[in-house]
């Protein structure tokens, strides 16, 4: 794993909340050059340090009501039956997030959806009815308390 510098980290910490800084934005911010902080911004990009650049949306503001924390339980854990429901969820818009956890369940998925409605068809179409999923257990968002895009790079003490 590569070591950052102090100067490294705050341009990452810049870049992560707010794209839309030119690289003179970034050399000012630094104290370097033009010149070295493009190089630098090149070198990461090609390291895979910038996975991509996007605009965030507001959910609300484009429609989407329901914050969805999904728990799903497989009904056997062969390689096949993790690759099959693995593939399908990556096909499923309204899949923000998935992780593989340990404990009582096998994933947790982040979706989000217009309205319970859409949600509740979506639980039993798409994943309940899937031959993968032996159950599934929703914890709906009352409101969001933090969120954040942004990685924490400070230095560890």
């Amino acid at each position: 794993m590569r070591k950052w510098t102090s100067s490294e980290r705050r341009l990452l910490d810049a870049m992560q909340n707010d794209t839309t800084l030119s690289q003179v934005d970034l050399a000012d911010l630094s104290g370097k050059s033009r010149t070295s902080v493009w190089r630098w911004i090149r070198e990461i990009e090609e390291a895979g340090v910038v996975d991509r650049k996007v605009a965030l949306l507001d959910p609300a503001a484009v429609g989407l009501q329901i914050h969805v924390l999904l728990s799903v339980s497989m009904n056997e854990h062969s390689a096949k039956n993790r690759k099959a429901f693995e593939d399908h969820v990556m096909n499923l818009p309204d899949v923000m997030e998935c992780y593989s956890v340990s404990g009582d369940r096998d994933y947790v998925l982040l979706i989000i959806s217009r309205d319970m409605d859409s949600y509740n068809q979506f639980l039993n179409s798409m994943i309940l009815d899937h031959p993968s999923v032996h159950s599934a257990s929703s914890s709906f968002a009352l409101r969001r308390v933090k969120y954040t895009t942004a990685l924490p790079l400070q230095e560890s003490k």
